[in-house]
Order: C-alpha cells, then structure tokens, then sequence
C-alpha cells in the first residue's frame, strides 16, 4: 500500500514539474523544475516499467546462475558484489556524451533537449542497457557481435562487427576533439588534465604492489593528489618559467592525445585504466550529486529561451532543424550505442544475479541521465551571448572579440567584448572565446553553480576543477574505447594470420595499437585544423553513428526477444528502434543530400572546393583546405556506409523474425543451459 502511494505522489509531483517545463513560454523558468521532474520520472520508470520489463519480457530468475559463477576464472568472469558492478557500469557507460550532447543542443533552447533525455531515457536507453546486458548474461557474457552472429546470422553479425569497430573509431574522435578544444592555450587545465595520469598509475601501483587491497588509502592518496594537481594548475599558469611548457595550440595537444591513447591501450589495464576508473567513478558521482544539491539550494533561474531562433536549422554550433538532430546531439543522455559495447562487455561477466540486469542497466542509464540534465542547466544558466560566444567557431563569428560580439548580438542574443573579458578573467583563462566543443561552456556553468553555494572567491579554481572532472570522464573513453578498438581490429587481423588475433601478444597488440590510433586520430587532427572548431561536422557523425549503434542493439534485442517467444512483447525494443531508424536515416540523408554547405558533407567540401579555386579563402584557410575538403567527402562517404550497415541489420533481423513467426528454420538460441544455484555452488539442472 505504502509503495502505491508512493508511486502515485511520484507520478503526480513529476506530471506537475514536467508540465511546468513545458508549458513556460515567455517566463523564466526555475532549474529546479528540471531536476524534480527528472528524478520522479526516472525513479518512476526503474520502479515499474523497469520492474515489469525483467519479470515478464525477459523473465529474469534469481535461481540461475549466470555466467560469472558458471565459468568463474579469478580474471575475466569474476563473480562481484552488486553495488561494485554497478559503480563499473555506471564508469564504463559515463563518458563525456552527456555533457557535452546537452550543452550543444542548448542551441535550440533548454526544451527540446530536455524532453529528449526524460523520455528518451526511460524508454530507449534504459532499456537498451538493461536488456542487452540480461541478453549477454544469458549467453556466457558474449559481445553485441557475436550475439548478432548466433543469433541472426553472418551476414548481420558481420555487418555489426564492422560497423561497430567503425562507429568506435568515430565516438574516440569526437571525444580526443572535445579534450583539445578544452585545454588549449589553457596552461592550468594541461598541466591539471597531465598529472592525473601518473596519479592514477601511482593509485595502480600502491593497490597492486605495495598496499594490496588496501582501496581506502589508495582512494585518499588518489584524491588528494587530484585536489593537489587542480591547485598546482593554477602555480604553473602563473608562473612564467613553466607556464610556456603547458601551452599548446590545438594540433600539437592532438598529437599528445594520440600518443597517450596508444600508450594507454597497450599498457596493463591494472596500471592506468583501472585506478583511474574507480577514481572517476566517486568524482563522478561526487560532481553530479554536489550539483543537484547546489541547483535545489540556490533554484537558479534558466536564462536560456525553452526555444530559440535556431529551430529553424541556421544554429552556429549544430548545424540543422530540431528535428533531427537534437536527437542525435543529444546521444549518451538519452539513448547510446556505446553502452551496448559495455553491457556485452565486462559487466555481463561480473553479475552473480541476472536480476540486476535491472539495477546496472536501467539504473546506471537513469543515473547518467541525470549527469545529462545536469549538464543542460549548466549551460542553460549561461547568459545566451555568452553561450554562443564560447562555443561558436571563429570561422563563423570572426575571429576578433568585436567582430565576434557584434555578430552574436545581432543574432538577438547581447554580449559585449569586455563582458567576455571579465568572464575570462574570473575563469583564470586569457580568453574563452570560440571554445568550441562544449566542454569550456559546461565548466563555466558548473563553475557558476559551484561559486554561488559554496564560495565565488574560487571561481578559477572551480572552472579548473570542472574541467578536469570533464577530463576524466573523457579519458575513460578515449583509452578504454581505443582498448575495445583493438580488440576488434585484433580479431579481423587473427582471420589473415592467426598469432595477429591472440590479443596478449605483444607484436599483435603494438600493431593493432596502432592501426586504431592511426583511424581516430586522423579525425582528430583534421578538426583542431578546421577554422570552425571540427566539431560542428564531427559531432553530427558522432551522434549519427552511436544512434546507428544502438539501432543496432535493438535489432539484435528484438530478433532475440521474437526468438523467446516474447512476440507480443517485443514492442518494448522494436519501437524505440524504430524511432532511431527514422532519426538516423533522416539524419543521415540531409548530411549527405542537403545543398546547404552548412549542412551538408558533400556541398560543403564542393563549396570550400570552389572557394579555394577562385582564390577567395583567406591565406589562413589555403594550407589546410584540401585536407577539409577531403575529410567532408570521407564523412560523407562513412554517413551512406553506416546507414548501409544499419539497415543491413535490421532487414536481417526482420528475415529472422518472418522465419520464425512462419515455423521456418532460423539460426539456434546461443542461450546457456539452465543450471541452478545452491548455496553458491552451481549444479546441472
């Protein structure tokens, strides 16, 4: 009785505060709203919908033992307690897409994206995670691939596996670029984002070599340095001996980034990856519930419009309508491929309860949903100019402060050059102009947040912390999932010559290694070149590819849900798959068919082609403009190849299910023999 009426104050506190979003118009509204409206929705969906979902779709049974204790072997498939997966899962899944996706998308004003997380989190993402992960339990912790090989077939199985490694390429790209167009030119943030590494190859070594098991004191040493290294940031940005060494323009700190990504992938994952994941994980968790505390204390007021002019498609950061592309700008908040890669990775190998299939898929997502939210207020606080501001490129505002305000104002949006100057200087930086990629604009709003309720003396240093909290959430991807692309690359290199595919040997691991770099650094280079800041052209890809990915996940989710006999069930993934299906291909077909240089790949490497031809680019541009035009052609190219592979994979999985309903022969259930626990101890059923 008492949960029911629980349920019912939930449903009508969250119905109040989600039509109070919606229905502000020509009033400011309060962040307040969109936190209380989130957490009821979230903790409304994990306590049915998610509740319903694995008793009845997936009938999860607590009696079964999963594959953690059925192939228990002390390295891979290690049975954990619950609360342990669930801060890995949560680690693994939190990478940089949910802040940033929502500070981009603030473009369109706080609405639309809003909407997009609350709803599609609790139906799409969610469940995506949930499901994939209970799938992938069921089947001795087997990866998104193979189980779209047993499951459908080789022509889908390969079609996942390839677009997979490709789209993996893409999503370590984007994130490289975010890092960059952060730290650069930025003495603190560098040498800050420099020493977490050996802090936490030095937490590695205490926990491994000197104080085995000891997690307290390698947590305290860890956090103390972190706080040490955000503190020594600021010394070495004052002082002008070292400050030169820590400041970079955006290609050399490329070339860092890729020569650190090739390091951390072929380094023991117990020395850098490790350490540095359990630290992130409190950090996380810390920043997120310190923000949501800060917004219920001080109910700041959003300044940004619930819709702005840029609806239409002529936005300076994304380019495009509302429709599509919010919903691909916004991807981790809401709905992610990439967690499908997790949740048929190591999470599935931890489970000792196929239950909490639940709590680490639906739970984490819900969580990392509300770091989404969180990042939306973040930017939405801003002053609209200086919101633009800092994440239009210069290629589009100007290059000079003056010209870059005046440009900004007349979009409707008042900003002054001496009013981002003060900022700057309030910040710790020397500017924060065309700071593109949203990560510099999300640490000035949590900064902001941080300095009204715990003390504004410390903005600085509050901007800096921000920045290195966004940095780790960056790096996690940008190492594990270059760690994940090598494996990939490892297993087609092991079908040429077999020895390619052990993936400890060391030849195999330097080579592949550094095949995957090579891919995703390219794009990275490419967009610190490009005078808009990359990340208006790569980050629709990004978004493009990742939904692409978890379309695919769904397809995989609803051929195995028909194959259960779950049919009149299987509604719970096709729907949010075909919602992604439409979005993507939508997407996709005006990235590639639009006559928009703005827009399109395709018309806006032909533009800047008949530019440079007529001698009209400036001399600035002239050096890098083949290499843009040639990287737009390829974007194009890789947006027709993913929708290919998508639609590959769904109209396989379609063939499955018509075969299937019509009593035909289809690929067997990869699914592990029941066998059941006693006690800890697994017997054959």
């Amino acid at each position: 009785m008492k949960k029911s009426l629980l349920g019912i104050a939930l449903a009508i506190v969250g119905a109040f505060a989600l039509g109070g979003i919606a229905l502000h118009r020509d009033e400011p509204i309060n962040a307040l709203w969109l936190v209380v409206a989130g957490v009821c929705i979230w903790t409304l969906g994990y306590r049915f919908y998610a509740a319903w979902i694995s008793a009845t779709v997936l009938s999860a049974d607590a009696s079964r033992a999963t594959a953690a204790e059925r192939l228990n072997n002390g390295r891979d498939f290690v049975p954990t307690h619950r609360w342990i997966v669930f801060g890995h899962h949560f680690a693994a899944i939190a990478g940089p897409g949910p802040l940033v996706g929502p500070t981009l998308a603030a473009q369109f004003g706080y609405l639309p994206g809003t909407l997009w997380i609350l709803v599609g989190s609790v139906l799409g993402g969610c469940v995506q995670d949930m499901v994939i992960l209970f799938l992938s339990i069921r089947r001795n912790g087997r990866s998104l691939g193979q189980m779209a090989r047993d499951e459908l077939g080789p022509v889908g199985g390969l079609a996942t596996l390839v677009g997979t490694l490709m789209i993996v390429i893409i999503i370590i790209a984007v994130m490289g670029l975010v890092v960059v167009n952060a730290m650069k030119h930025s003495p603190w943030a560098t040498s800050t984002v420099f020493a977490i590494i050996p802090v936490a190859m030095l937490v590695g070594l205490y926990l491994r070599g000197i104080r085995p098991g000891r997690v307290l004191e390698g947590s305290l040493i860890g956090f103390s340095l972190l706080a040490l290294a955000v503190a020594g940031g600021g010394w070495v940005d004052h002082s002008n001996v070292l400050r030169p060494y820590f400041d970079f323009d955006a290609p050399h700190l490329a070339g860092v980034l890729i020569g650190y990504g090739c390091i951390a992938a072929m380094l023991p994952v117990w020395l850098l990856l490790a350490p540095r994941d359990y630290m992130a994980t409190f950090l996380k968790l810390g920043v997120v519930v310190a923000l949501a505390v800060a917004v219920v204390v001080t109910h700041p007021t959003l300044r940004m419009p619930a819709f702005t002019r840029f609806m239409d498609g002529t936005g300076p950061i994304v380019s495009g309508k509302v429709f599509p592309f919010v919903f691909i700008t916004i991807a981790c908040g809401a709905v992610s491929g990439f967690h499908a890669l997790v949740s048929s990775g190591t999470t599935p190998k931890l489970i000792t309860n196929e239950a909490d299939a639940r709590l680490c898929g639906y739970g984490s997502m819900a969580l990392e949903s509300l770091v989404a939210i969180m990042a939306m207020i973040a930017a939405t606080l801003l002053d609209p100019g200086v919101y633009f501001a800092i994440n239009t490129g210069a290629g589009i505002v100007g290059a000079a402060p003056d010209v870059a305000t005046a440009t900004i104002t007349a979009w409707g949006f008042p900003v002054t050059a001496e009013q981002m100057h003060l900022l700057a200087q309030r910040m710790g930086e020397h500017t924060l102009f065309a700071r593109t990629g949203g990560a510099p604009s999300l640490a000035v709003g949590m900064a902001s947040i941080f300095g009204s309720t715990f003390g504004s003396g410390l903005l600085a240093a509050w901007y800096h912390f921000a920045l290195m909290f966004e940095a780790m959430f960056i790096l996690t991807t940008i190492d594990a999932g270059t760690r994940v692309g090598r494996f990939i690359v490892q297993d087609f290199l092991g079908r040429a010559w077999a020895p390619l595919g052990r993936t400890s040997w060391y030849p195999s691991v330097v080579f592949a290694s550094l095949l995957t770099v090579a891919a995703w650094g390219y794009f990275v280079y490419v967009g610190t070149i490009d005078p808009n800041g990359g990340i208006n052209i790569l980050w629709a890809l990004f978004g493009i590819s990742n939904q692409m990915l978890a379309a695919i996940a769904l397809c995989v989710a609803t051929g195995i849900l028909v194959k259960m006999g779950r049919l009149r069930h299987a509604w719970v993934t096709a729907v949010p798959l075909a919602w992604l299906a439409l979005v993507t291909t939508v997407a996709a077909w005006q990235k590639v068919a639009s006559a928009d240089p703005r827009l399109g790949f395709f018309a806006g490497a032909n533009d800047l082609a008949a530019r440079l031809a007529a001698g009209t680019l400036p001399p600035e541009r002239v050096a890098s403009a083949s290499q843009l035009i040639f990287n737009q052609r390829l974007d194009g190219w890789l947006s027709v190849f993913f929708v290919i592979l998508v639609w590959v994979v769904i109209l396989d999985m379609l063939r499955v299910v018509v075969r299937h309903v019509r009593g035909l022969p289809v690929p067997a259930s990869s699914e592990a023999a029941y066998e059941r626990r006693l006690g800890g101890v697994v017997e054959g059923a």
